[in-house]
C-alpha cells in the first residue's frame, strides 16, 4: 500500500512538473493534479492495454512509435475527464506524453 501511495505522489509530481514547464497543459489545483494521475493509471490500465494489442501490428510497423499516439490520446482522454486538468490539442498531449514518461522515468529513479 506504502508503494502504491509513493508512485502515486510521484506521478502527481511529475504531472505538476510538466504542467509547468509545458505551455499545453494545465492544472487548475491541487485536486486536478491528484486526481488526474489515478484517472490517467486508470485509463492506462484498461483502455491503454486493450489498444496496444489491438494496435500492435500498427506499432510494430511504426518501430513503437504509433504507441506515443496512442499515450496522447489517452492523456487527452485523463484530459476530458478529470474538471481542471487541461490539455490545449493533440501536439500538446503528444509532446506532454513524451515529457511525462521523462520527468516521471526520473522522479522514480530518484525516489523509489
Amino acid at each position: 500500500m506504502t508503494a502504491l501511495l509513493i508512485h502515486w505522489a510521484i506521478s502527481a509530481a511529475s504531472l505538476a512538473v510538466v504542467a509547468y514547464l509545458f505551455d499545453g497543459i494545465e492544472l487548475s489545483g491541487l485536486g486536478a493534479a491528484l486526481l488526474a494521475p489515478i484517472v490517467i493509471g486508470l485509463i492506462n490500465a484498461t483502455l491503454g492495454f486493450v489498444l496496444k494489442i489491438i494496435t500492435l501490428p500498427l506499432s510494430i510497423l511504426t518501430l513503437g512509435i504509433f504507441w506515443l499516439v496512442i499515450n496522447a490520446l489517452m492523456l487527452q482522454l485523463a484530459a476530458f475527464i478529470v474538471p481542471g486538468f487541461y490539455v490545449a490539442g493533440f501536439w500538446s498531449a503528444f509532446f506532454g506524453a513524451i515529457m511525462l514518461s521523462i520527468v516521471s522515468m526520473i522522479l522514480h529513479s530518484l525516489f523509489e
